[in-house]
C-alpha cells in the first residue's frame, strides 16, 4: 500500500481530506490517484469530466473505464463538478480526474470560469471523505501563440494554485513517479 495513504488512512475516511495531483501529459497522474483511492475500502466515485468529442477522446475514455475495473461508480460532470462534488455521501473515497478538462468545458461554452472555480472551491474546502483531484501542470512549457491558449493557460494556473492552497497533500507526477509538493 502506497504510504501516503497508510499513514493517513484513518483520517481520509474520517475527516475527510483533499489530495492534488498534478502532472503533465501521460505523467501518471490518474493512474496513481486511481491506486490511492483504491487502497481505500470500496465503493469508489469516480467522476469524469471528459467528453468524448471525437473517436480519439472515446478511446481515452473506454482505455480509462476498463483500467479501473470493479468496484467505481462513474459519475459524468462535464459542467457540474461542484454538483457532483455535493451530492456524493460522506466518507465515501472520490477522484476527480481532471480539472484542466473541467476547465477546458466552461472556457469553451463561455461561462463564467471565475465564478466555476469558486464555486468548486467552495465545495473543494470541505471535502467529506478522501478526495483525489488530478489536473495537468500547463504552464512549464513555452508561452502559447494564441490568446485562447493564453487565456486557458492562465486559468489553469490560478485554479491549480486555489487547489493546492486547500489541498492537504499536493504530488506531482514525473514519468509516473510522485513526487510530494505538500
Amino acid at each position: 500500500m502506497d504510504s501516503i495513504v497508510a499513514r493517513r488512512k484513518k483520517d481520509f475516511l474520517l475527516t475527510g481530506s483533499l489530495t492534488f495531483l498534478l502532472g503533465g501529459a501521460r505523467s501518471g497522474k490518474s493512474a496513481y490517484a486511481e491506486r490511492l483511492a483504491t487502497a481505500l475500502p470500496a465503493p469508489w466515485t469516480y467522476i469524469a469530466t471528459a467528453e468524448a468529442y471525437d473517436e480519439e477522446m472515446r478511446e481515452r475514455i473506454v482505455h480509462h473505464r476498463a483500467r479501473r475495473g470493479e468496484g467505481w461508480q462513474t459519475l459524468d460532470a462535464p459542467l457540474d463538478l461542484a454538483g457532483a462534488l455535493d451530492s456524493l455521501p460522506a466518507g465515501r473515497p472520490v477522484l476527480v480526474d481532471c480539472l484542466t478538462l473541467w476547465l477546458t468545458n466552461h472556457m469553451l461554452a463561455e461561462h463564467d470560469v471565475e465564478a466555476e472555480c469558486a464555486r468548486l472551491g467552495a465545495v473543494l474546502s470541505r471535502p467529506r471523505g478522501p478526495w483525489f483531484v488530478v489536473s495537468n501542470e500547463v504552464g512549464l512549457g513555452i508561452v502559447p501563440d494564441n490568446a485562447l491558449a493564453r487565456r486557458f493557460r492562465d486559468a489553469a494556473g490560478r485554479l491549480n494554485q486555489q487547489v493546492a492552497s486547500q489541498a492537504d497533500t499536493v504530488l506531482m507526477m514525473v514519468a509516473g513517479l510522485p513526487l510530494k509538493v505538500k
